[in-house]
């Protein structure tokens, strides 16, 4: 290279001032670098003397091109062609024009000309960049203003992904100046009005269905079932409930009869719909409505008591519990049946039990003595703040506190009853069927007064396991425990029911390497749902907070983080964490009005009146 030759350096023009070990290059703006010869690009041996004397010359670099369509040249040759002499202004100006790779590409000692379809291509991919950057920055301009038009779809489903945390990353995001994360994406897309405070996106984000699955289910097979429609069968629920699935009555000779509905009677192990709600692993249960595992013909059909107001015979599997005097279960009856079923709420429940109602009177205490016996084994009783959440067809909230009620005590006994008979009766005749258990806490619990203790206590209880060996469940203070009341919303209910009825009726059953299988699909999936509840409840509790935002209510002091307290609101039946003036104790109550709502965080604030 020689002195004042024009060089290419990172693509922009410069000429050597000085040679030595290295290069001194001088820069279009003046600007000098040392550089190695490797660095630098021959353009032109010079000598280019002064930044003026690259004026683009006179010239017909088009007619070149035309000539050379398709074929390669050097950029000498090709100068020469354009601009009728090797300069270094016509060096320059046909090399811009390989930086700019329309009609040329390639390096100084081989340029291609591109052929007249490749640049009708390159113009029409121009345009086309052109249009979307002009809709682009369009887009850009309507956002900055908090809107956004149906044209702009695209780009925001690129945001509702991140939201819905399908995809990690968002080019539309980034442009705008978004951090890419799905509370991130969540808060912006409230924000600019796409989604209303009421869209749930937990659901989604977890991957979980959001609608039945599609599956026919067979007929009710004829089969001989127990008339059992001579008693009075109570299904006692939620007065919203739209699935009951177990009804209580008792015999003229005292016995308790639990009525659970019968979907094993159709949903048969490994048959479609099984399939389908061992991959869901329980009924989704959502305020704006529930995703059952099962098809919705399982609930319209088999469900006790829906068909209308009045009782309604049903098809059941029915436990038939008798107690001795210790509350200990000394016998167990499993058939299938007809059940004649009359619908209840809790709330109806307990005002005919406060009346003196003859069955519900010797049902809850029948229950007493069973939670007695429990209490004395160490059950553990945690009386935390329970609500009921209900979205209306409009998007408004209800937020009901659950009361404790003896109903509510009386249904509950019931059922764990029935659990431990079924696991007494699987042990008696070897039936595979998978337990329920819980380990004992490693460290002894406070004495369970106030909600502090109770709150402590929680943190201390260890996760209920499934296993096919009966063991202790500790919280329950039983020896052994099967979970087998609610089939149409638990998949191992389900499990247990077919064993049951196969067991009845004397045909094979299935396995513990089946049963294996079967516990490793359901808790694959019901962690997965139960963290989505928890988020989804409290998503609609910060709804209903964003819908009374003059919210005012008491809190209890449960716990000490530092020097912040943790505050239940048993209203809401929500945690918060905040600094109260001066030293409050454990259990002590504060009033609280609402400050403000995070929705994507999930956080809500509140200040002391």
């Amino acid at each position: 290279m020689l002195l004042h030759s024009l060089v290419l350096y990172k693509n922009r023009p410069a000429r050597i001032v000085q040679i030595d070990k290295k290069l001194e290059i001088e820069l279009a703006d003046g600007q000098t670098v040392s550089v190695r010869p490797k660095d630098v690009t021959l353009l032109h041996p010079g000598p280019l003397r002064s930044w003026s004397a690259l004026q683009r010359p006179a010239g017909d670099p088009l007619t070149a091109w035309e000539l050379l369509s398709g074929s390669e040249s050097s950029l000498a040759e090709l100068a020469e062609l354009a601009f009728d002499s090797f300069t270094p202004a016509s060096a320059w100006a046909i090399w811009e024009m390989v930086i700019d790779g329309l009609y040329f590409s390639g390096e100084p000692a081989a340029i291609r000309s591109h052929t007249a379809e490749q640049v009708a291509a390159e113009e029409a991919n121009r345009a086309a960049k052109a249009v979307e950057e002009a809709a682009w920055q369009a887009f850009v301009s309507r956002i900055n203003d908090g809107r956004y038009l149906p044209e702009d779809e695209g780009y925001l489903q690129e945001i509702v992904a991140v939201a819905l945390e399908k995809q990690p990353h968002s080019r539309v995001m980034r442009g705008l100046g978004q951090v890419e994360t799905a509370v991130n994406a969540h808060a912006f897309l409230l924000k600019i009005g796409y989604w209303p405070p009421q869209f749930n996106p937990y659901p989604l984000r977890f991957k979980l269905p959001t609608r039945p699955p599609q599956i026919s289910l067979p007929p009710l097979p004829d089969e001989p079932r127990r008339d059992l429609t001579h008693l009075l069968s109570l299904a006692i629920d939620d007065a919203e409930s739209r699935d009951p699935d177990d009804a209580l009555s008792l015999d003229a000779d005292g016995r308790l009869w639990v009525h659970v509905a019968d979907p094993a009677a159709v949903v048969l192990p490994d048959s479609p719909a099984d399939l389908a709600a061992r991959e869901r692993g329980v009924t989704l249960y959502l305020p704006e409505g529930a995703v059952t595992m099962l098809p919705a013909a399982a609930t319209d059909e088999l469900a006790l008591g829906v068909d209308n107001l009045q009782p309604a015979r049903s098809p059941a599997l029915s436990f038939g519990l008798r107690l001795n005097q210790a509350a200990e279960i000394e016998a167990v009856e499993v058939v299938p049946s007809w059940v004649q079923v009359t619908r209840c709420s809790y709330e109806e429940a307990e005002a005919a039990l406060e009346q003196g109602d003859a069955l519900l009177a010797s049902l809850y205490a029948l229950a007493d003595r069973y939670w007695q016996r429990r209490q004395a084994n160490g059950a553990i009783e945690l009386n935390l703040p329970e609500v009921k959440i209900m979205v209306a067809s409009d998007g408004r909230v209800m937020l009901r506190p659950l009361p404790s009620l003896r109903s509510r005590n009386l249904v509950r006994e019931a059922m764990l009853m029935t659990g431990e008979a079924v696991a007494k009766l699987a042990q008696q005749h070897g039936l595979p069927i998978p337990y329920t258990a819980q380990e004992a806490p490693d460290e002894e619990l406070p004495e369970l007064k106030g909600l502090s203790a109770m709150f402590a206590a929680r943190r201390k209880l260890k996760a209920g396991q499934q296993r096919l060996t009966p063991a202790p469940h500790a919280g329950l203070g039983l020896a052994q425990y099967v979970q087998a009341t609610s089939p149409l919303r638990r998949y191992l209910d389900l499990v247990v029911h077919q064993q049951l009825r196969a067991f009845v009726q004397g045909r094979p059953l299935l396995d513990e390497t089946a049963l294996t299988e079967r516990i490793g699909a359901a808790e694959a999936v019901i962690g997965d749902s139960r963290r989505a509840e928890r988020l989804v409840m409290a998503h609609w509790t910060l709804v209903y907070l964003q819908q009374h935002p003059q919210w005012q209510g008491e809190g209890i002091v449960v716990d000490k983080r530092g020097t912040r307290d943790l505050i239940l609101i048993p209203d809401l039946a929500w945690e918060t964490q905040m600094n109260l003036p001066g030293d409050r104790p454990l259990d002590s109550r504060v009033r609280l009005k609402l400050h403000s709502v995070n929705l994507p965080e999930q956080e809500a604030y509140f200040r002391p009146l």
